[in-house]
């Protein structure tokens, strides 16, 4: 990068669903920015394709693979099927590429509940983060593509927004009706489901079928619904599309460098004029520029390698690496629990003992079954995109006219639910879909390409209680991945077991479902958990043992100003250091909603909206003094 070129407005790290917006929220308000990806720059099929995604969480071009652990105890630990001895983990996809996870993940976009919003804004004391308000950002970011923009919009759509919003096509929904198989698994299990709902089985029906219809949410709708994609004409939407039309529109005022590392915050001491103490203030960043730094991903060649760099910031450095990421650059760059710094001879910068804690994701299980006969709309189904000379892809080519299952993420259908009538909200989503899944490992992909008979139920536990995960440096190396625990269960901070007991629910609702007469003239055998895994203390060990998580989040969370954990407060600014935000699923008190995307994509709204005027009230201070 040029000399001239090495000063900016802001910079922003990680292009994800925080950062890529934001850096293009900020350079469309007129201010100059630098955001930096340390992946590169991908639109292949399986970016582009919505079915392809399990095949993009493991593309070689765009992945990186953490491995957690989800127990301290390794006897624990080994009772999972997943866990890799070899990498003291249980695979967790993470994505490295323009748009960050948002380019691999299965494009679901479901609104929070409201009670998500008004606890920060109690929390903090900041109004502004109440739900009302925060649906705003919500109406600016959607560009819905499947709601009328006529009349009074009383469910709350956005129309002209950056990110486009859809359902499946009519011919694609007939398609699937037109399946007798696919047709009465569906209306079997809707009307278990109904059935199921005893004494008021038409409550199931009220959710209005749309998760991000204002009304549903103000109502806490628990029932059938639709599932919202990330998708336009059939094709992956999201924050590397946004980007690049800013980039095209603002021309220099967006400056996007590539396969570049960042390894340190630069920090400089700053004395205030209205006191006598010494601050930290962020000034830039240090960096390594090359391919495949960052030992996550499989392809890294040990010390690539790389360019060393800098880049310096005129307003502030904003962190938007995800929860395992940002706590990393933090901590590296000398902000964080002074202890462990002290132990990695890491020079303390600022004790914040809060990054790095706090850490929490999902609970998620699964319910696999083996079908007795093959899905007809699924025969000669391959992920593959032809090249010249080989055979033609009817699925293929269904896709390029914007048609056909490959313009979806596979799921059929989907419920939410209260695991328990004291619930506020409903606290789990069960969506079914053809296909064998039950958690992450390395070439887990191949097995979902490859079935087409099975059908899997994934039942999602939102609002989890456990907080006790961590984030911790193996080492100074910016280069190596971090020890992540999230301390499941019982290891953790839910004594209660709330959060086992209901996946336990959601596991028995499931088979309610799937063992119904209706449904045995079409499955032939449970495969998960099988046929020996009937009580609920059965239950219980199994998904102990077996949930898996890739919502991860909170690890240097907003509080209050007497917190002593808290990393940031509600403006996004870290504590004890000037000039430095995060904007990114760390920041959250607690996990948001059933799919955090959609919260974090609101946040970022929120951000661009509050540095801008921060900005703005400064340059008037700066004029009138």
């Amino acid at each position: 990068m040029p000399a001239a070129d090495t000063e900016f407005d802001y910079i922003v790290v990680g292009s994800g669903a925080g950062g890529g917006p934001l850096a293009a929220n900020l350079a469309r308000r007129g201010h100059k920015v630098l955001l930096v990806e340390a992946g590169d720059d991908d639109e292949g099929p399986n970016y582009q394709i919505p079915l392809f995604h399990p095949l993009a969480s493991e593309d070689p071009q765009m992945r990186w693979d953490f491995f957690v652990r989800h127990f301290q105890d390794e006897t624990r630990s080994r009772k999972d099927s997943k866990f890799r001895p070899d990498q003291d983990g249980v695979l967790y996809p993470r994505s490295s590429t323009l748009g960050g996870c948002t380019a691999h993940n299965a494009m679901i976009l479901v609104y929070p509940h409201n009670d998500d919003w008004d606890y920060i804004a109690e929390l903090t004391g900041d109004p502004s983060w109440r739900a009302d308000s925060m649906r705003a950002y919500f109406e600016r970011l959607e560009n819905c593509q499947y709601a009328s923009s006529h009349g009074d919009n009383r469910a709350r759509h956005g129309f002209s927004g950056w990110l486009p919003i859809s359902l499946p096509s009519l011919d694609t929904v007939l398609a699937v009706l037109r399946d007798r198989e696919m047709r009465d698994v569906l209306l079997g299990s809707v009307l278990t489901a109904l059935q199921l709902h005893l004494g008021k089985p038409l409550d199931l029906l009220k959710s209005r079928f749309d998760p991000n219809d204002w009304r549903s949410v103000v109502a806490r709708s628990e029932g059938l619904c639709k599932v919202p994609l990330t998708t336009h004409k059939g094709r992956r939407a999201g924050p590397r599309d946004y980007i690049r039309d800013v980039q095209r529109s603002c021309g220099s005022r967006l400056t996007v460098k590539l396969n570049t590392l960042v390894t340190k915050v630069i920090l400089e001491d700053v004395r205030p004029a209205d006191g006598p103490s010494v601050r930290k203030m962020a000034v830039g960043i240090e960096y390594l520029h090359g391919k495949r730094l960052y030992r996550a991903d499989r392809q890294a060649a040990g010390e690539a390698p790389a360019t060393a760099g800098s880049a310096r910031a005129r307003r502030e450095v904003i962190l938007a690496g995800g929860a395992f990421n940002t706590p990393q650059l933090l901590m590296l760059s000398g902000i964080g629990p002074e202890r462990h710094l002290q132990n990695l001879g890491i020079p303390v910068q600022v004790d914040l003992p809060g990054v790095g804690e706090n850490l929490q994701d999902r609970y998620e299980i699964a319910v696999v079954t083996e079908m007795k006969n093959e899905f007809p709309m699924l025969r000669g189904l391959d992920f593959k995109v032809p090249q010249p000379g080989e055979p033609d892809n009817p699925f293929y080519r269904e896709w390029l006219e914007g048609e056909g299952i490959f313009t979806t993420n596979g799921a059929v259908i989907a419920f939410t639910k209260k695991s328990t009538a004291e619930q506020a909200n409903p606290d789990l989503f069960i969506f079914g879909m053809p296909g064998s899944f039950a958690g992450y490992f390395p070439d887990y992909s191949r097995l979902v390409a490859a079935d087409q008979k099975h059908f899997t139920w994934a039942i999602l536990k939102a609002h989890t209680n456990n907080t006790a995960g961590v984030v911790r440096l193996k080492s100074t190396d910016p280069r190596e991945r971090p020890y992540i625990n999230f301390r499941y269960f019982d290891e953790g901070n839910d004594h209660a077991g709330e959060d086992l007991q209901a996946l336990v629910h959601g596991l028995q609702f499931v088979r309610a479902i799937t063992r119904s007469e209706r449904m045995s003239e079409h499955i032939a055998a449970e495969v998960v958990p099988g046929p020996t895994v009937n009580s609920p203390e059965q239950l219980a060990e199994f998904a102990k043992f077996n949930a898996w998580g890739h919502h991860a989040s909170c690890s240097c969370r907003m509080g209050a100003e007497d917190d002593p954990l808290a990393v940031v407060d509600s403006r996004f600014r870290v504590r004890q250091v000037d000039h430095l935000r995060i904007v990114d699923a760390s920041v959250f008190p607690r996990i948001p909603g059933f799919f955090i995307v959609s919260a974090v994509y609101m946040i970022s709204e929120k951000a661009a909206e509050v540095i801008d005027r921060d900005a703005r009230a400064a340059s008037r201070s700066t004029v009138t003094a």
